[in-house]
């Protein structure tokens, strides 16, 4: 397909001063009239609308001094995929090497701590010494969580069974870290976890789900 604008073929062009034609405006939801790179570059509510759809919709980006170019999927687009994200409640971690291996982190619902699932993605070194050097004086003998261990590890692997449990170390529930997923499963665990940070300005007895 050929869009022309004033005449002139731009289906070559680069995306930089193109316009959205009215044809398309309803499909793509842009004004008219507006510059495709502008609307491009506010696109917080694009990524809202993404974020409510779900992991299954996953838009696009391409380069900006990149052509239009029919049939081929080349390096200059590439999909985007938008994590969901909360604060969780940290109760303990995974033994291993000289910090620890995996977090592991719920929530509150009523006055019970439920284990939600555990991670070990989104650590450099210097993260892992940091947040090892909070957990002295945490340290707890008792688990935390009123739903462990559970029965069975489920399809993805996040259950938390009686045999994996040997290798946990539990903390008191104080501090409360950010953390990235791609979904809920059906077993109330999450897919894809990815710690961010720590959350100073969580009170960890407010952190509940908010699935």
């Amino acid at each position: 397909m050929q869009s022309k604008q004033s005449g002139s073929i731009v289906r070559n062009a680069p995306t930089t001063g193109v316009k959205c034609f009215p044809m398309f405006s309803s499909v793509l939801s842009f004004e008219s009239t507006a510059p495709l790179r502008e609307r491009l570059n506010n696109g917080e509510r694009e990524v809202e609308s993404v974020t409510r759809e779900g992991p299954a919709l996953l838009p696009e980006r391409k380069r900006m001094d990149c052509a239009y170019e029919p049939g081929r999927r080349s390096g200059a687009r590439q999909k985007m995929r938008i994590n969901q994200g909360q604060a969780f409640v940290i109760g303990g971690y995974t033994v291993g090497g000289k910090t620890f291996d995996a977090l592991i982190f719920g929530y509150h619902e009523g006055d019970r701590l439920l284990y939600v699932a555990r991670t070990r993605n989104g650590f450099t070194p210097a993260l892992r010494d940091q947040l090892f050097k909070r957990f002295r004086g945490l340290e707890i003998a008792e688990c935390p969580f009123a739903n462990l261990p559970e029965a069975r590890s489920g399809r993805w692997g996040e259950g938390l069974t009686a045999d994996k449990m040997k290798q946990c170390r539990w903390l008191k529930p104080v501090l409360v870290g950010q953390v990235e997923f791609v979904e809920w499963t059906p077993d109330k665990h999450l897919r894809h976890s990815r710690f961010v940070s720590l959350r100073e300005d969580r009170d960890a007895r407010d952190v509940q789900s908010t699935r």
